[in-house]
């Protein structure tokens, strides 16, 4: 499902800081090489994932969900001298690919690769986080906000992806609601319902839901 007519989309795109050779190179090699193309951050999430840290100016960035490195690089480029960003992904298949984009981007060492399962290796981490971007199975998105949001310093961002999941959250009455569904939706009302944080949901390609801790 689009969210926006292509028409406009483009609109937008032409009318945003344009998407570089690295990224547009990491785009095609996607699209060409990886299954499910479609979860790429693409062209206008990744620009607002990299406003948004360069705004927020957090030292500690979290990924869940490296997936081939596009968001991974556009917040690591808003990132200041000392900032880190941390991702974890499950998928060791992808390794060599998304490696080599990190050192074609020149962001190596501001990226802390990490591959295993995400519910395991959080709690290893010995960091607070100021920025949150939970991007992968979205049966986990509760578990993965629950084991981070008291690790979140005040001020900071919680960033869930795919939160309008195709539309699927306008759920149509007596229509049987499948499982990931079902998560999407507790997951917007969880937030909604936190008395720790302040959210808004902003309808950019897929849906994402930013939560500042109080």
């Amino acid at each position: 499902m689009e969210f926006i007519a292509p028409e406009l989309l483009k609109y937008c795109e032409d009318h945003s800081s344009q998407e570089d050779e690295v990224l547009a190179h990491i785009t095609r090699e996607t699209q060409a090489k990886v299954m499910m193309p479609r979860m790429l951050s693409g062209h206008l999430q990744g620009k607002t994932l990299e406003l948004l840290v360069k705004m927020l100016r957090p030292k500690t960035i979290l990924e869940i969900g490296t997936y081939t490195g596009y968001s991974g690089i556009c917040m690591a480029r808003g990132l200041g001298d000392e900032g880190k960003l941390i991702t974890l992904d499950i998928n060791d298949e992808l390794e060599s690919m998304v490696r080599g984009f990190f050192d074609l981007a020149g962001l190596t060492n501001k990226i802390d690769y990490r591959l295993g399962n995400a519910l395991d290796l959080i709690p290893e981490l010995p960091d607070t986080f100021d920025f949150v971007f939970i991007d992968a199975d979205k049966a986990n998105y509760i578990n993965y906000y629950n084991l981070v949001v008291d690790r979140v310093n005040s001020g900071g961002i919680i960033l869930a992806d795919n939160v309008l999941w195709s539309g699927k959250v306008l759920v149509e009455e007596g229509k049987k609601i499948d499982k990931d569904t079902k998560i999407i939706l507790e997951y917007n009302q969880l937030i909604q319902d936190d008395p720790r944080v302040e959210n808004v949901l902003l309808p950019i390609r897929d849906g994402l839901m930013l939560a500042r801790k109080l």
